[in-house]
């Protein structure tokens, strides 16, 4: 099953593919996923280097695109899953569920939690995955199966080290500069609040006051491949 799924996610494109154990994580109402298939297809550089002092029209367009793609894989990974006899369920690449709360959105699962049981990569102080290979310049995706695999590696701790430009960066003041570590709650690190009222107050024209993207272009995590 893993060849298979490893098969399809490169016919998508797909440059970082891992199993994480989430049992410690798993959503009550499918206590039996136990297992999160989690997946990174990278950005534009090209685009990304152009994200500057503000988001671009570029930038909004490969955004959803990305969704798009992941979207369709994992739902082509939840079929193969299906077929073979596993339960599965795809998470939307970029959803907002209320929780509870007039200011409480989350995913249904975390993405980036999902890629560091599964060692895609950790968690920087913009809250952002961070990968070895291409730094934040990537689009999740997660499947949640109850396929039992041997599993990938977990990153356990933050690489940012001293670094700080995604808080200088980041025109919405939006990051605290906490390290993050597995278990840190996300209100610690980023105040999400402040981030998406800075899109919708300043980049309405630019994908509809949806993006930014400037703590991720200015990362230097994986910058030395360009």
């Amino acid at each position: 099953m893993k060849k298979q799924i490893y098969n399809i996610a490169n016919r998508y494109g797909v440059d970082i593919l891992g199993f994480g154990n989430i049992e410690q994580f798993v959503l009550p109402q499918y206590n039996e996923l136990k297992t999160a298939i989690s997946f990174a297809v990278r950005l534009s550089d090209s685009i990304m280097d152009h994200v500057v002092d503000k988001p671009t029209h570029e930038y909004f367009h490969i955004y959803r695109s990305a969704n798009r793609l992941i979207d369709d894989l994992a739902f082509q990974i939840v079929l193969l899953l299906q077929k073979n006899g596993h339960k599965a369920i795809p998470i939307a690449a970029s959803q907002s569920i209320n929780t509870g709360g007039e200011n409480s959105y989350r995913g249904l699962f975390s993405h980036r939690l999902a890629a560091t049981r599964a060692g895609i990569g950790w968690i920087g102080k913009s809250n952002s995955i961070i990968t070895f290979e291409y730094g934040p310049r990537v689009r999740l995706g997660t499947v949640l199966t109850n396929l039992e695999v041997e599993y990938d590696q977990p990153i356990e701790k933050s690489f940012c080290g001293d670094c700080n430009l995604c808080i200088e960066r980041c025109p919405a003041l939006a990051l605290s500069g906490a390290e993050w570590f597995p278990g840190i709650p996300r209100e610690e690190i980023v105040d999400v609040r402040a981030c998406s009222n800075h899109m919708k107050d300043n980049y309405e024209a630019i994908g509809r006051g949806s993006v930014c993207g400037l703590c991720i272009s200015h990362c230097p995590v994986g910058q030395e491949r360009l």
